[in-house]
């Protein structure tokens, strides 16, 4: 499996929708657990390391340094 790089405050894509209807996805928090928050609603969600990698297809928008 290719490790995708991410950091945070990045945008990501994943694999399947928000109920809300957004696939874009705003790092928040990057550790043990990722947090993600949605770029629709404003939702936020916690991930374990390893579901998050599962989960992204990709970065859309890499945050600027």
């Amino acid at each position: 499996m290719v490790d995708m790089p991410f950091a945070l405050h990045d945008v990501v894509e994943m694999k399947k929708p928000h109920p809300c209807g957004e696939n874009r996805w705003k790092i928040i928090r990057v550790g043990a657990d990722i947090r993600i928050k949605c770029q629709g609603c404003g939702h936020s969600v916690m991930l374990p390391r390893r579901e998050f990698r599962k989960k992204m297809k990709k970065v859309i928008e890499h945050a600027e340094q």
